[in-house]
């Protein structure tokens, strides 16, 4: 799917949702965050996780996954877990979206919800209100209840009609936001076996799909294909070629043409840090990236001369995704601007703080330091 760069989520405030309390912050194009183990940095990834989830119609499959609402809630201060998030719309004011789900018996229950927007009314105007039971949705004259199957344990946004173009547009970009862990490189991982010949236009979660992906760009999108391999040029000297001989019956692997060896080498011989790179950067310039990515520490396994390539291609992507990142690696800090770095910090009571690294009063250190440097002395916070 084409990312609809135009419409970009602009604003997040997540509450009660283990230690994030009540973080309240602007959304970026590059959204880098920093800070300890144990400050929060993971929990906006499943907060955006689980909100895209309510989008798509995966609330209660999701919530199970992790163990329930109570899991959630922040302990001893919170009984509900809300979000509240706002949308550009090229044009008009931006969409505001909010839900709240609360603890019933040993499950849940979306206690409230409401997609509205401002159009300088005396009140916002609502595309979707829910309350307990008593949904609405706007069908262009009046709020009305909904006339088809209902399911209460998902959300109102999840089920709008398709005819409702802003409201299924906001379902649309919320329910694509992606999620990437660290890529599996063990023996057997899908990155390093055949895959199937098949239409891929990603590399896939694990890499599963790294093969055909490349593939397809070789013959369909060539300029991007071969800005990948002037990219692992760059990062790799003696790097040559990729090239994809047939394996058995609708499959294929792919070789990495290396100048210091006669044969090429296949996935499976390639080093843990070769390997995470080339799917970053096979994913980092797909065409076709979700309105939303957020990567969990890209920077395992790459050596440190690698992170500025990455910080380049992170910021190229913004173009056509907004990104959200998790990091522990100061190296990577180094190659970012302090508007592209949030740092996640924890406060008195142990609860997660988050501050842009431009709001704060770094002028003077930054014309000496590098902002790596200047994290590492603790004049940034997000340390132990």
């Amino acid at each position: 799917m084409k990312v609809i760069a135009m419409n970009k989520l602009n604003h997040l405030r997540i509450r009660g949702f283990r230690r994030l309390a009540d973080v309240d912050l602007d959304l970026r194009p590059v959204m880098v965050m920093i800070g300890a183990n144990g400050v929060g940095k993971t929990s906006i990834l499943d907060a955006v996780s689980l909100l895209s989830a309510s989008a798509s119609g995966k609330l209660n499959t999701t919530l199970s996954a992790i163990g329930g609402i109570g899991s959630l809630l922040t302990r001893g201060i919170a009984e509900a877990v809300a979000f509240d998030i706002s949308m550009e719309v090229p044009g008009y004011n931006p969409l505001d979206y909010s839900i709240e789900l609360q603890s019933k018996g040993n499950g849940y229950q979306v206690f409230r919800e409401e997609l509205s927007q401002d159009r300088g009314l005396p009140a916002p105007f609502k595309h979707v209100t829910a309350e307990g039971s008593r949904i609405r949705y706007h069908d262009g004259q009046n709020l009305t209840a909904p006339t088809w199957d209902y399911e209460p344990e998902e959300s109102a946004l999840s089920q709008v009609p398709k005819m409702f173009h802003g409201p299924e547009e906001f379902r649309r970009v919320l329910s694509t936001v992606t999620f990437y862990h660290v890529l599996d490189v063990r023996q057997r991982a899908p990155v390093k076996l055949p895959q199937p010949i098949k239409s891929a236009v990603l590399p896939g979660a694990d890499g599963e799909d790294l093969v055909p992906f490349l593939y397809s760009l070789r013959e369909a999108d060539q300029p991007r294909f071969e800005a990948i391999v002037d990219t692992l040029h760059a990062a790799f000297p003696t790097f040559e070629a990729l090239n994809f001989p047939p394996v058995a019956a609708g499959t294929m692997a792919m070789t990495w043409k290396d100048s210091c060896f006669d044969k090429p080498l296949y996935m499976n011989e390639l080093s843990e840090g070769t390997l995470r790179f080339l799917w970053l950067v096979s994913l980092l310039l797909s065409p076709s990236l979700s309105t939303v990515t957020m990567i969990d520490e890209p920077e395992v396994s790459l050596h440190p001369e690698l992170l500025s390539l990455l910080a380049d291609l992170m910021r190229e992507a913004s173009a056509r995704t907004q990104l959200i990142v998790a990091t522990h690696s100061d190296r990577l800090i180094r190659f970012l601007e302090p508007k592209e770095v949030l740092v996640m910090d924890s406060d008195e009571d142990g609860l997660t703080t988050a501050t842009w690294a431009d709001q704060m009063d770094l002028d003077k250190w930054m014309a000496e330091y590098t902002l790596d440097e200047v994290w590492r002395m603790g004049r940034m916070g997000g340390r132990a």
